[in-house]
């Protein structure tokens, strides 16, 4: 399994509007992506910093998704982030709710 990590601040008071575009705009766009799996956001009560991982089957599938639909992504949530969001990536070492295996 493979993750992308995306850090970004929020403009203030956009916690609401980035919840209802991600449900209605950006899930179905994930959905449609071949490997996607799950997608978690963190949002910090105390400020306008959030983080969103995406957890994908393969490097392949997220570097597709990276290449061809996040920019889409970012056109749409531009009005509601601040400054350029930071991406990084992890391969999946353990995980509680997923079946992930590790290689030797």
């Amino acid at each position: 399994m493979f993750a992308r990590n995306v850090s970004f601040r929020l403009k203030s008071n956009m916690l609401s509007d980035y919840t209802r575009t991600f449900e209605n705009e950006i899930l179905p766009l994930l959905r449609k992506q071949k490997g996607f799996q799950d997608e978690i956001t963190f949002s910090n009560p105390g400020s306008q910093d959030a983080i969103a991982i995406s957890l994908w089957d393969s490097k392949a599938n997220a570097e597709a998704y990276n290449t061809n639909t996040y920019p889409e992504v970012l056109k749409t949530l531009a009005r509601m982030i601040d400054g350029t969001p930071k991406v990084q990536t992890f391969e999946a070492v353990t995980s509680t709710f997923h079946k992930v295996a590790v290689a030797a």
